[in-house]
């Protein structure tokens, strides 16, 4: 069974689980390989997507760290008024359709 630590659940109604690993230290090499570790069990990984992403050192890392461990990843925008894109990274508008097709797609 699921604990709150495990994750949350953006619409209670929805089977889909996320976890938030943003930190405010993205160098911190302990939170690097407890972001790896999650990774590695995850089937797949959603990038929320912004313009701050492009200066955002963590998210970065943790999107070639999905990439590395071969993790599918979606960028999803987080807004919907900010198409910034990452190169390399195949963005979606944020609806739960999108969010659940990359999820049935793993």
């Amino acid at each position: 069974s699921k604990t709150p630590d495990d994750g949350q659940s953006l619409n209670t109604k929805s089977p889909f689980v996320y976890i938030d690993m943003s930190v405010k230290d993205a160098y911190v090499e302990e939170w690097k390989k407890k972001v790896r570790v999650r990774i590695k069990r995850s089937d797949g990984v959603i990038a929320l997507v912004s313009k701050n992403s492009l200066q955002s050192a963590g998210q970065k890392w943790e999107i070639a760290c999905a990439k590395e461990e071969g993790i599918p990843i979606r960028g999803i925008w987080a807004y919907t008024n900010d198409r910034t894109n990452i190169a390399g990274l195949n963005t979606k508008a944020w609806t739960w359709d999108n969010v659940k097709a990359f999820i049935d797609s793993l």
